[in-house]
C-alpha cells in the first residue's frame, strides 16, 4: 500500500488527531489558522484549540484576488496561476506558524484548507435553468500537501453541491457537533464578508436544526470603505458610520431585491452583494448621500437582513442566545442595532469556549476530522444539510 494510504488510515483510526484548519472568507482579509486536537467524532467529538492566529494578506495580494473574485468576466490565466500560487502561500504561512508554536510538521496529521472562494453560483443568483449550484474555490490542495509534507484535506463544498446542497453554510455541521446544548436555544451568527446563522434548539435534534446565508455582512461596508477612504479597509469601531445617519430612500432600495423574498434557507455571496448592487440603488436616490450617510444606512441594511432573517425562521415567543463569531462582531453599531431589533443580549463563542476569530477554521478542521473518523454520521440528510463526507484527500508523495 502507498505509505500515505496507510498514514491516512493510521490517522483515521488513532484516538487523537491534530490538524490545521485554514479559512479565508470572501472579506479577502487574510488567512485563518487553528491548530486543533481532535478526539472522537460525530456527536463525541472533543476539540482543544492549542494555538490560533491571523496573517493579513497584503494589499498587493488582496488587489491580485479582488481582481478575479466575485466576476463573471476574469483573466483565466491569472484563475490558474492563483490556484497554484495560493496553495504554495498557504503552506508557507502553515510552516511559519507551526514554527512559532514549536511545533513540526511532523506532529500535524491532517491540514484542512477551505480555499478562497472566488466565485459562489446557486441557481438563485446565475439563474441558468440547465445548470447546477456551483462554487468555485482556488488554493491547490496538492500545493499545500506537498509543500508541507502533510495529508491535505481541501475544497469541501464541492461534495456539498454534488449531494443536492447549495455549497453554503457548512458551519451547521461543526455548529451542531460543537455548540448544541440540552437546555439552551442558541443561534450561532456569523458575520463575516456574508452573515449566515444557525439555529440550535435545545436537546441536539438535528431535524429542527436551521441554518441559512442571510445577506450581506461586512461585504459592502468593507468595499465602500476601500474605495473612498484612502488607506482604509475597514471602518474601525463603525467611526465614520456612527457620525452619519440612515438614509430611508436608499435602505428602502437596498431591501427591494427579490433575494430577500426567496425561501429559506438560502446561500448568497458578493456576486450579488457588491458595489454594483450599492450604485444602483444609489443612483435610483433622488438625494444626494454624503459617504457616512451611505455608512449609517449600510450598517443598519445588514442589521436588518439579519434581524429580520431570524425573526421569519425562529419560531415566535422561541427564547434564544445569540453567539457572535466573525469580523462583523467587532462592530459597535451592528450589534447595538441588532440587540435593538431582537430584544437580546448578545454574547460570542468564547462564552462556550472557542474563540470567535478562530471558529470558522476550527469548523473546517472538524468537517477534516468527520471525513477521516465518523463512522456513521450524527445527523440525519436533508436536502440543504446533505449527510455527507465532505474533503478532497491530497497525499504529499
Amino acid at each position: 500500500m502507498n505509505k500515505s494510504l496507510q498514514k491516512l488510515v493510521d490517522i483515521s483510526q488513532a484516538t487523537s488527531r491534530i490538524i490545521v484548519g485554514l479559512m479565508s472568507g470572501t472579506s479577502l482579509d487574510g488567512l485563518d489558522i487553528a491548530l486543533c486536537k481532535f478526539s472522537g467524532s460525530g456527536a463525541d467529538t472533543s476539540v482543544n484549540l492549542l494555538h490560533f492566529t491571523t496573517t493579513d494578506f497584503s494589499p498587493e495580494f488582496k488587489n491580485e484576488l479582488r481582481s478575479v473574485s466575485s466576476k463573471r468576466i476574469v483573466d483565466l490565466q491569472q484563475v490558474t496561476v492563483l490556484n497554484a500560487f495560493i496553495g504554495n502561500y498557504y503552506a508557507d504561512l502553515i510552516l511559519e506558524a507551526l514554527e512559532s508554536w514549536g511545533f513540526s510538521a511532523s506532529e500535524v496529521d491532517i491540514i484542512a484548507s477551505h480555499g478562497q472562494t472566488i466565485y459562489h453560483a446557486p441557481q438563485s443568483i446565475h439563474k441558468l435553468p440547465n445548470y447546477p449550484n456551483a462554487t468555485l474555490q482556488i488554493g491547490d490542495g496538492d500545493h499545500i500537501a506537498v509543500k508541507t509534507g502533510i495529508i491535505t484535506l481541501s475544497d469541501f463544498r464541492q461534495k456539498h453541491i454534488a449531494a443536492g446542497g447549495e455549497g453554503a453554510p457548512l458551519a451547521v455541521y461543526g455548529d451542531y457537533l460543537i455548540f448544541s446544548d440540552e437546555i439552551e436555544n442558541r443561534i450561532l451568527l456569523n458575520i463575516g464578508g456574508i452573515a449566515n446563522f444557525t439555529y440550535l434548539p435545545a436537546g441536539f435534534n438535528f431535524d429542527q436544526i436551521f441554518s441559512t446565508d442571510v445577506g450581506p455582512g461586512n461585504t459592502i461596508l468593507d468595499q465602500y470603505v476601500q474605495q473612498h477612504f484612502e488607506g482604509m479597509f475597514f471602518d474601525k469601531d463603525a467611526e465614520l458610520a456612527l457620525s452619519g445617519r440612515v438614509d430611508e430612500g436608499l435602505l428602502k432600495r437596498l431591501l427591494a431585491d427579490p433575494f430577500f423574498g426567496l425561501p429559506f434557507p438560502k446561500t448568497t455571496g458578493p456576486e450579488l452583494f457588491n458595489l454594483d448592487y450599492l450604485d444602483r440603488a444609489i443612483k435610483s436616490n433622488e438625494n444626494e448621500i454624503s459617504q457616512v450617510n451611505v455608512l449609517a444606512t449600510l450598517s443598519e441594511f445588514t442589521a436588518r437582513v439579519i434581524a429580520d432573517a431570524i425573526r421569519k425562521s425562529i419560531p415566535a415567543e422561541t427564547p434564544f442566545v445569540i453567539y457572535l463569531s466573525g469580523g462583523g462582531m467587532h462592530n459597535p453599531l451592528l450589534k447595538d442595532r441588532l440587540a435593538k431589533y431582537l430584544n437580546c443580549k448578545l454574547k460570542n463563542t468564547a462564552d462556550l469556549g472557542i474563540n470567535p476569530d478562530a471558529k470558522e477554521a476550527v469548523l473546517f478542521a472538524l468537517l477534516a476530522n468527520e471525513c477521516l473518523a465518523a463512522e456513521s454520521f450524527s445527523y440525519t440528510s436533508r436536502p440543504e444539510m446533505p449527510a455527507v463526507a465532505m474533503g478532497k484527500v491530497s497525499l504529499p508523495f
